[in-house]
């Protein structure tokens, strides 16, 4: 069996798991203070996932970042016990996250939410 790179599996997982609900930014309304994600989330999970403005998903099957991240009760501790554990993965993400990639991946999550946030319909 083929291993996907830790991180993208993670994603995909973490899309399936917590709901396609997508929005989208113009990169007009994309603010120039928009954190920044980790090269490795970027690379691992970037190829399913808007990681960043302006969160359009290469997959459509894949929420974004910023949809996930706003979901009600989301916090980085929920999102890091979740990606801590594989068997939460759809099986498509056959594989486990050191912990320090689940906290790269939390901590730069958490700083997408917004108040202002509305969820696409």
């Amino acid at each position: 069996m083929i291993k996907a790179p830790l991180s993208a599996l993670a994603a995909v997982a973490l899309a399936a798991s917590l709901s396609a609900c997508q929005t989208y930014r113009s990169a007009p309304e994309a603010a120039a203070s928009d954190p920044q994600p980790p090269a490795f989330v970027e690379a691992a999970c970037g190829g399913c996932h808007a990681v960043q403005p302006p969160f359009l998903s290469p997959n459509p099957a894949a929420p974004s970042f910023e949809a996930i991240a706003n979901r009600e009760g989301l916090t980085e501790d929920t999102l890091g016990t979740w990606l801590a554990d594989a068997h939460n993965y759809p099986e498509v993400m056959d594989f486990d996250l050191e912990p320090g990639h689940v906290e790269q991946i939390a901590d730069y999550m958490v700083t997408l939410r917004r108040e202002d946030y509305v969820p696409a319909e």
